[in-house]
């Protein structure tokens, strides 16, 4: 079985703004996307340990600020469910009372179902007894109803989580076929060069492509040759540098170093728009702080920005491991 959960992680964190506005259209305007938004992952993370409710998959908590100054800001908390689970409901509802009793902020619950279970569709949780009745009810997608409606998201032109979402439900409708997978990758991959998106966006949605919709090694080699024929006439070498061959598999010898090469630039890349977004200043500002860090390094800062209170001081922590390093 493929790893849904990870790639789905990163995909929210690259692309939250183009997941609302795709899933949840009408909440989308009323976010002033101007200030930027920020996942408060430790944060949850102990709330969940605190909760100790049924098994975790997707989840992310997100402060995020409205337009309208009726509030500061409030929290977004975002489950995206890969497999039928009865106590989904309960949870939906525990976390939800837990993160509003540690903040005292509205809290807003998003559902996403991307499971394969037609008529698996939980709604909300709900109990009563003498008059004392509690009804709680969340927003929820299921991707299935997608796959009926293929044009809603051919439509979406533009919009990179409209790829993810066919990644995801070709994902599953493939995975007993190969060559029908080596087909629809191939096809999903030719649409990211077609509808003008940029060289980020193409890199970040091949990779959730390719990390859900992986093939046999033969199979492989063939969507990397096609595929690198194709980058040749559009003349955009966008994916098939030794990197990011490294980053998909590492099927040749002396691609362990391009594997690792592209995961470090990934991470920098995701720490760099994160911090960014916080501080509000240019990517290019926090790159010439992160700049050299070990992928080790990075991924401990990682962990620890959130507790920053100025650039400053996330630039002192990056010196500090500079001159912590061995002479």
């Amino acid at each position: 079985m493929t790893d849904m959960d990870s790639p789905w992680k990163e995909i929210l964190e690259c692309y939250f703004e183009p997941f609302m506005d795709l899933f949840f259209p009408g909440a989308h305007p009323e976010v002033d996307w101007g200030r930027g938004h920020e996942f408060l992952d430790k944060e949850l993370q102990q709330i969940t340990r605190e909760a100790e409710i049924g098994q975790r998959r997707v989840d992310k908590l997100i402060k995020v600020w409205l337009r309208d100054g009726s509030e500061t800001w409030i929290l977004v908390h975002i489950e995206v469910q890969a497999q039928e689970d009865p106590g989904f409901e309960e949870r939906m509802f525990v976390y939800h009372y837990r993160i509003f009793d540690r903040y005292r902020r509205q809290v807003v619950s998003l559902a996403v179902l991307a499971d394969e279970m037609e008529r698996w569709r939980p709604q909300g949780f709900s109990y009563g007894r003498w008059g004392c009745d509690l009804h709680f009810r969340y927003p929820v997608i299921k991707l299935l109803d997608y796959r009926n409606d293929p044009a809603r998201l051919e439509a979406a032109t533009g919009n990179p989580f409209a790829v993810v979402v066919q990644a995801h439900l070709l994902a599953l409708a493939t995975r007993k076929n190969a060559d029908e997978r080596l087909r629809s990758k191939f096809h999903l991959v030719k649409r990211l060069y077609t509808e003008g998106y940029s060289r980020q966006e193409v890199v970040d949605v091949f990779r959730f492509i390719d990390w859900l919709m992986d093939l046999p090694e033969a199979h492989e080699r063939l969507f990397w040759d096609e595929l690198a024929r194709y980058e040749e006439g559009k003349k955009m070498p966008y994916v098939t540098s030794v990197e990011r061959i490294g980053i998909e598999k590492g099927m040749q010898q002396g691609i362990q170093q391009g594997m690792q090469q592209g995961m470090q630039q990934g991470s920098m890349k995701l720490l760099v728009r994160q911090i960014a977004k916080r501080f509000q200043v240019k990517p290019d500002a926090v790159y010439s702080i992160l700049v050299g860090l070990k992928t080790e390094e990075i991924e401990e800062l990682g962990e620890r920005f959130l507790d920053a209170e100025s650039l400053d001081q996330i630039r002192g922590w990056a010196e500090e491991k500079r001159l912590a390093r061995p002479q």
